[in-house]
């Protein structure tokens, strides 16, 4: 039997630029309720509040007792402190991406969420991605993959190098899509504006033969969004910003085309309802900590590999 729980009181710690979002989404959903948000910048903070009616918290530990779940949208660096003060005050969780910066302090979190039984989840938003799942049904056994995560300096997220910043959704997409085990890591990168790895490359080989090949930058002129899934007769091209999806096929001797039908939805806005599902009927999050606590041990390696062939 499930239990339902009636509108889960939430709130947003960490008002920057996502989670000013997160926060509007919640305002805008009948399934829960936006308590509160939470901020050490005070003029952010009001403005958030005043702009989706939500109570403005300068310390969140006011929020302690009046929540059922969060949404932690701060700097990187304190994914892990504020995490487990939550956790361990029995609030459900949900973690933006990158999930934390080591691995211990994944592992940690997640054992309080299991001995607590609180939902953990991590913000990998390409998963809710209607392009995606749109290609799910003919993704079958991937031969090789190719990813490009680019974009502008983005003057925010500059804690963390791009591989934690950008390439991690492909690593765990790639890590959703494969069944198999990593048998290998390459990986190259530099820093250009900030002293982490700024542009990174990283080839990941799998026991069972298939190749991923993944570029992130944050120094391109454009936005790309894009990942090439190659399969026998079949070719996948799906790109995440303009949520499109085209499928090549081998029949004989000719090659045909689709396009695939998506309907188009804004993935951050379905990460949050599956959000609130999860808590409402503790359902099990398709990106929980475990699942995010993989991609993290690849991105950790891949950065290490970048650094070690530079010293």
């Amino acid at each position: 039997m499930i239990f339902l729980m009636d509108k889960v009181r939430i709130a947003v710690i960490g008002t920057g630029h996502l989670g000013s979002i997160h926060a509007r989404i919640y305002k805008n959903l009948h399934q829960c309720e936006l308590v509160g948000v939470s901020d050490i910048d005070a003029a952010r903070l009001k403005d958030v509040a005043r702009a989706f009616h939500a109570q403005p918290y300068p310390d969140y530990h006011g929020l302690f007792g009046k929540v059922d779940a969060v949404s932690i949208a701060v700097p990187t660096k304190l994914h892990y402190p504020v995490a487990k003060e939550f956790l361990e005050q029995g609030i459900h969780t949900l973690v933006e991406k990158p999930f934390t910066t080591e691995l211990k302090d994944a592992d940690a979190l997640i054992d309080i969420a299991e001995s607590k039984d609180l939902i953990l989840q991590v913000g990998h938003v390409e998963r809710f991605n209607s392009a995606f799942n749109a290609t799910l049904k003919i993704i079958k056994e991937p031969k090789f993959i190719e990813c490009h995560r680019l974009s502008p300096f983005p003057n925010r997220s500059l804690d963390v190098g791009v591989v934690l910043d950008l390439m991690i959704h492909d690593i765990d997409i790639i890590l959703g899509l494969l069944n198999a085990k990593i048998k290998s890591i390459e990986a190259v990168g530099i820093n250009v504006l900030t002293p982490f790895e700024d542009i990174a490359n990283a080839r990941l080989t799998f026991e069972n033969g298939c190749v991923a090949n993944l570029t992130s930058s944050r120094v391109s002129d454009d936005i790309l969004r894009k990942i090439r899934i190659f399969q026998e007769n079949t070719y996948i091209s799906l790109d995440y910003k303009e949520a499109k999806a085209r499928v090549y096929r081998k029949n004989g001797l000719e090659i045909s085309k689709e396009n695939l039908p998506i309907e188009k939805e804004e993935p951050l806005k379905k990460e949050l309802e599956s959000f609130i599902a999860c808590v409402s009927g503790h359902q099990t999050p398709i990106v929980s900590g475990k699942v995010a606590r993989d991609a993290l041990a690849v991105a950790l390696e891949i950065q290490n590999q970048i650094w070690k062939n530079r010293s």
